[in-house]
């Protein structure tokens, strides 16, 4: 993709997801839609969308030159970049749950999503920056309100990151940087028709996991840890 992008700032969005796509299918130019406030998210497996009270909501949608089979790589260098970006910010480290999930002291903090239509690709992120009463699993990254003016400082940040990895290439994907953050890599795992042992990142970004004598690739799907709280 070009490096040069739009950047629109919304107060409130049904869906910071669709907002990018349109606006990034009406210009013909990469579109950063940044929202204070998201009306209405996708959560994984149909669950039902639970705003914080103050969060990041952004996504990016542009043209990839990636190749189709490794743009399943995409939704893990953003997780990459989100993470380096948030420990720059606020100096926390954040840990990574495959596929797309952003943790923090065994709680969810936010989650990655990556759509596709044709060559367009849509990547999405919702953090919890503050949350004084949060659903249980999850939790807000900080400990107190930081404003309005967080959220699109963060986003042009992985955002910019993530450009950086797409402009390398799906062979410069920050293959190292993901592992080293992954809370599933060497620990149990359960998933629906089974359990085992989660051993590698494949070369398209699916999760390997030995079963007995066997290698399962994972591709989709909820897979758990098994000290998942």
């Amino acid at each position: 993709m070009a490096t040069q992008y739009d950047i629109v700032r919304l107060a409130t969005v049904v869906s910071t997801q669709d907002a990018a796509r349109e606006m990034m299918a009406a210009s013909g130019r990469p579109t950063l839609v940044v929202a204070d406030r998201q009306v209405t998210g996708r959560g994984r497996q149909g669950r039902a969308w639970v705003p914080p009270d103050r969060g990041m909501f952004a996504s990016l949608s542009f043209v990839s030159d990636w190749d189709v089979p490794v743009r399943t790589l995409i939704p893990l260098a953003t997780a990459v970049a989100v993470a380096d970006s948030v420990d720059e910010m606020f100096d926390l480290r954040l840990g990574l749950r495959w596929p797309n999930d952003l943790m923090m002291s065994g709680d969810k903090v936010g989650g990655i999503l990556v759509e596709t239509s044709g060559d367009i690709v849509t990547v999405g992120c919702g953090l919890n920056l503050w949350w004084a009463d949060p659903i249980e699993g999850a939790r807000g990254l900080l400990g107190r309100d930081p404003g309005d003016s967080i959220a699109p400082a963060l986003a042009a940040a992985w955002v910019e990151a993530l450009v950086g990895y797409l402009e390398k290439g799906s062979e410069a994907w920050p293959r190292e940087a993901y592992e080293e953050a992954s809370l599933t890599l060497g620990r149990e795992v359960t998933w629906e028709d089974g359990t085992g042992s989660a051993v590698a990142i494949a070369d398209d970004g699916a999760l390997v996991v030995a079963q007995g004598d066997e290698l399962v690739v994972l591709r989709a799907g909820e897979v758990h840890t098994q000290d998942r709280r």
